[in-house]
């Protein structure tokens, strides 16, 4: 497993941080220098048992010592089409602000306005969008955004003949109910 090549090497780092010697360190630790060394050179497997004398020693916790996998920074999340739109997920499923790229389709159903906890942010990145807004009708253009308490009632759609396309930001509540609810009759 490669999280295990570089356990002997923090090991070691740690040790050195402190300026202690294989000597100082496998005494306090209770075991053989020959073992420390071994453990910091990658020529002997370690275990619990070895591992929490030198980790309580250094004052590191065991998963210090670990390398933990480079994250994939890519997003890989499943563009949905469906009610006049198509969704494209830009943040991970865990992450608390949402992220999405959403084409409105000018042939899209009407949808009823809808209201709820949050704050939402957009920017038109093609076409126009029609924003209503509480009492507000706006038609926002390409590069023109849009922030707004969700609190307030609102819909989006395509305005004119061509899709819309829309960067949207948003929470998990927003989410829901944006993408989620099924449209008005």
């Amino acid at each position: 497993m490669q999280e295990l090549k570089q356990l002997g090497p923090r090991l070691r780092a740690a040790r050195q941080d402190r300026g202690w010697t294989l000597d100082e360190l496998a005494g306090r630790a209770g075991m053989s220098v020959s073992t420390l060394s071994r453990l910091e050179s990658g020529k002997r497997q370690a275990s619990l048992e070895l591992l929490l004398p030198l980790t309580r020693q250094l004052g590191v916790r065991i998963d210090d010592l670990l390398a933990s996998p480079a994250a994939d920074p890519r997003v890989r999340r499943t563009t949905i089409t469906r009610d006049g739109m198509t969704i494209a997920p830009l943040t991970r499923e865990a992450s608390e602000v949402r992220a999405f790229k959403i084409t409105y389709h000018p042939e899209a159903p009407t949808r009823e306005a809808q209201s709820h906890d949050g704050h939402e942010w957009l920017y038109v990145l093609s076409g126009k969008l029609r924003l209503t807004l509480g009492e507000q009708e706006l038609t926002l253009e390409r590069g023109e955004a849009a922030e707004f308490d969700t609190a307030t009632p609102h819909r989006m759609f395509a305005s004119g003949a061509r899709p819309c396309e829309v960067i949207s930001i948003f929470n998990t509540v927003g989410e829901r109910l944006h993408l989620l609810t099924p449209t008005a009759a």
